[in-house]
């Protein structure tokens, strides 16, 4: 397969590249670079820069390759500057997926697998979580994710577009090999800032130990990221056998605690966390947690890398190794 990366300059776009060359496929990636990586991208894929909203570079993209289906990870992602700055986030995530789908249909392209978020869900009436539970997102970055889902859909009923929407919980780790990972500015995820502050013995804050857990912090579910990008090569392996669209979570199906989190990080660094509580953040769940049981049946996923110890352990090398990320 050759296939169209948006946002494949970044973290798991990044390592969806990677896993697509790993595989025997073609990867062909557009990135505007604000948030990605150009050191990131693999060598074995032919890389564009620049909007993905840019029609001119998306005729030249699908002109220059035969593309066979799309992955768009080309979206902002921080919750909290999307409550800080909703129409960033709307002229970005919605406007870019119209550009998308706008160029797919001009050059005949029909197949798109979409990153898609467990923040649909809001704060969840149940706990595993299932693909048709209620969707009730708390913030915009929950809100855009859910109205390209749903743009997906009326693509599909008027113009035959097939699609899969993943809808990720926690992702973490990095690239077994220690050659790419996570480098976000700022950073906003709990295991890549808990490994610096073990690395720097910096203090480091846990919000909220007043949760209605085990320990009192809040519970999340992790999979690794190359799981992660495992699952998008089997998505777009169904839709390239026109397997019909469809809709899936990708979690571990056990959750984590905060606490939990900074043990297995201190026992995996071998150092000890200056860490502190401060106030929970408003509009967290008590505990959000996947069942995967549908792309487990439907897409045979299996994740190779489920236990904490290897999601933290492969983060761990990758930040040890990369103090500044790619700026080095």
């Amino acid at each position: 397969m050759n296939v169209l990366v948006l946002g494949g300059a970044g973290y798991i776009g990044s390592h969806t590249v990677r896993e697509l060359i790993e595989n025997g496929h073609s990867a062909v990636v557009v990135d505007s670079l604000e948030i990605g990586h150009r050191k990131a991208v693999d060598a074995g894929a032919v890389f564009y820069e620049g909007d993905l909203k840019d029609p001119v570079l998306l005729d030249k993209v699908f002109n220059e390759n035969k593309i066979d289906a799309c992955i768009d990870f080309a979206a902002y992602t921080v919750v909290a500057e999307s409550m800080a700055d909703p129409l960033k986030y709307y002229g970005n995530n919605l406007n870019g997926m119209h550009a998308l789908l706008t160029g797919m249909l001009k050059h005949g392209a029909d197949k798109i697998v979409f990153s898609s978020t467990a923040s649909v869900y809001g704060i969840p009436e149940r706990v595993p979580v299932v693909e048709t539970d209620k969707t009730a997102p708390i913030n915009p970055y929950g809100e855009t994710k859910l109205a390209v889902e749903k743009m997906l859909g009326w693509a599909a009923n008027a113009y035959g577009v097939q699609y899969i929407s993943l809808r990720y919980f926690n992702v973490a780790g990095a690239h077994i090999s220690g050659t790419i990972g996570e480098a976000h500015k700022p950073e906003t995820h709990l295991v890549p800032l808990a490994v610096r502050a073990a690395l720097s013995g910096d203090k480091f804050e846990i919000y909220g130990d007043d949760y209605d857990t085990a320990d009192g912090t809040c519970v999340r579910d992790y999979v690794h990221v190359t799981d992660l990008a495992a699952a998008h090569i089997l998505a777009v392996e169904k839709l390239m056998k026109n397997g019909g669209s469809g809709v899936y979570n990708l979690g571990n199906g056990k959750g984590f605690s905060n606490k939990e989190i900074l043990d297995e990080t201190e026992r995996v660094t071998g150092r000890t966390i200056n860490k502190t509580y401060a106030r929970r953040r408003p509009g967290d769940p008590d505990a959000l947690v996947a069942s995967s049981e549908k792309i487990v049946r439907e897409l045979n996923w299996r994740p190779k890398y489920a236990r904490l110890s290897e999601i933290i352990g492969s983060a761990y090398v990758w930040h040890k190794n990369h103090p500044r990320g790619y700026d080095e």
